[in-house]
């Protein structure tokens, strides 16, 4: 296969040296998702080692096909969040044993797929209004940016104020400024693999000082049979109950207008989107077949873009990487928090510069986009914050007479939104 040919290299500006480095670098920058997500997952019961794989064998699947199908540089795994939802809202909140959880996840991602395949993919993107769009992908950069403050210990948890300054004096707090020093300059200076050498450099500041810590957990061993419990585990006899299709109903709400909303912000290319969006859904409906909870665009995507990824080849890239991950688990745990928060920082504010694109001036376009950036990092979601600004845009049109600048879908998205909040407050 001519490799250049295939991913139509010359046609994006790019090379194989280019998208091969930011396929490496994504995957280091998402890399910790091999360990999180089975640690959040075996809270619901699920047995870690079989998790472990199920996310390792899903993310290659996600990133293989959104590479060879989409030929797009987005980065699927299991989502943050979307792997909280699923282990203490459908599992401990609504009584779901994980087997039915993951049969929920399973009819989720066949409905996210049959809407991804229709004309009703086009009907929800076209309706989208820019404003709204542009807000998306600054609210994804301030949630990026806050995760990376969140990691290297620049901010960390109050019980009064709820966020605040972190203790600049420890040492994996001052491992991160270091590295957000070295990434920036880097990056200032147009360096190519600026943030993969950052990572470098910082990890081996961090293990040379004795600062670096990495993830503290004893499981990196893989295991077949714990696995086989997960593979094509899910039980379907809850599907006569009402809690079952409320976590349904609620999943498919999840992946389907957050991955949207990720795409319109991370995607180079936007008319790769509607096959970016037809992997999305694949991916989600392999998750529940593997045993793991749904997959979804990841915003470390954006640090492969950000480093020159235009194609295919970039998440190709990285799903070989995952494969490989299969042997060297236990050394991804050994690297730091400190090395990955500067790129996360950096990326968040690059994202952030599309707020110029926002009419700020229309206090009817500016306050729902406003909504949507304030809420995305604050309710720690990114579709808890598409939700408010989904609502509230047709308000206030409505409101100042401006009915007829609001696209007719947007009244079903914005009922939707309002129909999962509905849910979730008398769970």
């Amino acid at each position: 296969m001519n490799v250049s040919k295939f991913f139509q290299l010359e046609k994006y500006s790019s090379s194989i040296k280019q998208e091969v480095l930011a396929g490496v670098t994504s995957f280091f920058t998402v890399a910790y998702i091999i360990i999180v997500n089975p640690l959040i997952l075996a809270d619901a019961g699920m047995p870690y080692y079989g998790v472990l794989l199920a996310t390792i064998l899903t993310s290659v699947a996600g990133c293989f096909f959104m590479g060879f199908y989409a030929n797009a540089p987005i980065i699927l795994t299991p989502g943050m969040g979307v792997n909280a939802f699923f282990t203490y809202t459908i599992i401990q909140g609504m009584g779901l044993s994980w087997r039915e959880a993951l049969a929920a996840v399973i009819i989720s991602g066949i409905l996210f797929l049959i809407v991804a395949s229709t004309r009703l993919k086009d009907v929800l993107s076209e309706s989208i209004p820019a404003s709204l769009k542009h807000s998306i992908t600054v609210g994804i950069g301030l949630f990026l940016a806050f995760i990376g403050l969140q990691k290297g210990g620049i901010i960390e948890a109050s019980s009064t104020t709820f966020v605040k300054l972190g203790y600049l004096g420890n040492p994996a707090t001052l491992l991160t400024i270091i590295g957000l020093v070295v990434t920036l300059f880097l990056f200032s200076r147009n360096v190519k693999g600026s943030f993969l050498i950052g990572i470098a450099i910082t990890c081996l500041i961090g293990y040379l000082t004795g600062w670096a810590h990495g993830t503290e957990d004893d499981h990196n061993t893989l295991e077949l049979e714990p696995f086989m419990q997960l593979f094509f585990g899910a039980d379907f006899r809850g599907v006569f109950s009402l809690p079952f299709w409320i976590a349904t109903f609620s999943l498919t709400m999840i992946v389907t207008f957050e991955n949207m909303g990720l795409l319109h912000g991370l995607l180079p290319d936007h008319k790769k989107f509607p096959k970016a969006f037809q992997a999305n859904a694949v991916t989600s409906l392999i998750s529940g077949m593997f045993g793991t909870s749904p997959t979804i665009s990841t915003v470390e995507s954006a640090a492969g873009i950000s480093e020159g990824g235009r194609t295919g080849l970039t998440s190709v890239v990285t799903g070989i990487l995952f494969v490989a991950s299969i042997a060297v688990t236990p050394f991804l745990s050994m690297i730091p928090n400190g090395a990955i928060a500067p790129v996360l920082i950096i990326i968040g504010g690059l994202m952030v510069q599309n707020i110029q694109h926002i009419p700020l001036s229309d206090f009817t376009e500016g306050f729902p986009a406003f909504l949507i950036i304030a809420l995305i990092p604050l309710t720690y979601s990114i579709v808890d914050g598409l939700a408010f600004g989904f609502i509230a845009y047709p308000v206030l049109k409505m409101a100042v007479g401006k009915r007829k600048q609001i696209p007719a879908p947007l009244y079903v998205i914005a009922l939707l939104f309002l129909i999962n909040f509905m849910f979730h407050s008398v769970i």
